[in-house]
């Protein structure tokens, strides 16, 4: 464990988790000095196996927006691969979800690549870092924040709901739309793929207000709309996500072809299935994890090394199938690249009197883009349950860095799903230009369905 994730126990400990005050103008200066802009350590481990990280990808293969990202480390060779022979070997740098992956799968394997510290943000992101480590705050028990804007509230944290508010809102453009597969995957091979269209406004990095007293508590406006199978077809969504959950809960609006009608629909979130899963996962695992954190009290456990998924460009390329992809039991791992990179754990545990199908939550939260990359579900009688793992790449013409599929694996049953697949479909735009906010509204939803 470094000097510096010791440094940020201590200080844990001696704040309150929900309660964190803002650091010290003299402390948000490391993020031009050990740190990076993005709030990680600056300089590599002390083996050499995870170099200095020196901007992310500053000179990006050309690219149209809502087309294929080329591969910029097409040309690295294999360092290694992990497998039913060896993994106790790196155990240590594994995460808890990939030991239980290696249990759980005779077959199971990790091809290891170079690590490349890809992560990046425009200019203006790394500007609001530096003034939001000195603003920012939490309240209301955890379930909201104030005094931060456009990227992460907390480039310097200090406790774990802090590492959980950075994933939710980590900068990821402003406007986007995609359509995207998902796929419920049986132990026996059978395959069920789900269509499905999103979209949505990040209003928390509206290049166009001036902080967060203009958002009216919105932080995000997200449709998402069921294309295939045809028992699903036309099943729509509207969130309005909130900052201050405590304040006012996630909006959430649902139109159903069947009924022809739009009504509210405040059970889509928590652990309501996730759409099209058949309860193979849930609404608060889209993403890995969102929604409102306050079911759990959330601990900051510290920080290691791990081999997790990355740069993962030839796993998202249109050449491949789906079901080249969700092969049975687990996904295809020839196509899957992992590389040794630095991870926040946090873990969250249910709290007293609350609901939830999962007791416990452990996240593997990456350094260089506060994305969950991986995470632990524990059932209510204290055994591991499902495992979480996301695929993710630079999306270079933003920048930021998020995912091109995640993985629920059920270790019980060995089924799985997967979502946020394009191969089929196309990348994730980040040039919506005709996205706006009067069409996140009921009376939009339902125009949908016609």
């Amino acid at each position: 464990m470094t000097t510096l994730t010791m440094r940020r126990l201590f200080a844990a400990a001696a704040f309150c988790a929900l309660s964190a005050s803002p650091v010290l103008a003299a402390d948000a200066a490391r993020l031009d000095a050990d740190l990076t802009p993005i709030g990680s350590e600056r300089a590599g481990n002390a083996d050499g196996t995870i170099p200095e990280w020196t901007g992310g990808i500053t000179n990006p293969p050309a690219h149209t927006p809502g087309s294929f990202y080329a591969d910029p480390f097409a040309s690295d060779a294999k360092v290694m691969t992990i497998d039913a022979s060896n993994w106790q070997q790196y155990e240590k740098r594994l995460t808890g979800a990939h030991q239980a992956l290696f249990k759980t799968y005779s077959d199971y394997k990790m091809n290891v690549y170079p690590t490349r510290r890809s992560c990046s943000l425009p200019a203006v992101a790394y500007d609001w870092n530096k003034k939001n480590a000195v603003t920012s705050k939490i309240v209301a028990d955890g379930n909201g924040i104030e005094g931060a804007f456009y990227a992460v509230p907390f480039p310097i944290p200090e406790t774990g709901i802090e590492i959980l508010w950075n994933h939710l809102l980590r900068y990821r453009g402003f406007k986007f739309q995609r359509e995207y597969n998902a796929a419920q995957v049986f132990k026996d091979g059978n395959l069920v793929k789900i269509r499905i269209a999103d979209e949505g406004v990040f209003r928390w990095s509206d290049p166009k207000r001036n902080g967060v007293e203009d958002l009216d508590n919105i932080s995000i406006f997200f449709i998402q709309q069921v294309k295939a199978p045809a028992r699903l077809t036309g099943t729509a969504l509207l969130v309005h996500e909130t900052i201050n959950q405590q304040k006012q809960a996630r909006l959430v609006w649902q139109y159903s072809p069947s009924q022809r009608r739009v009504r509210r629909a405040p059970d889509v979130q928590y652990d309501n299935p996730g759409t099209g899963s058949d309860a193979m996962t849930t609404s608060d695992s889209l993403n890995v994890f969102n929604g409102a954190p306050d079911r759990y009290e959330w601990s900051l456990i510290g920080k290691q090394e791990a081999y997790i998924p990355y740069n993962n460009y030839q796993f998202a390329d249109p050449s491949h199938k789906v079901e080249d992809i969700a092969t049975p039991r687990h996904l295809n791992q020839d196509l899957i690249r992992y590389e040794l990179h630095r991870v926040w754990v946090i873990e969250g545990s249910l709290r007293p009197q609350a609901r939830h199908i999962y007791a416990k939550r452990k996240f593997y939260i990456d350094e260089d883009s506060w994305f969950i990359v991986a995470s632990e579900l524990t059932d209510g009688r204290g055994q591991l349950w499902r495992v979480q793992e996301a695929q993710m790449i630079n999306y270079y013409d933003v920048p930021s860095c998020g995912e091109v599929g995640t993985a629920v694996y059920d270790l019980q049953t060995q089924n799985y799903w997967v979502d946020s697949l394009t191969n089929e479909t196309s990348p994730v735009n980040f040039s919506a230009q005709d996205v706006s906010e009067d069409r996140y509204t009921p009376d939009a939803l339902r125009s949908l369905g016609h």
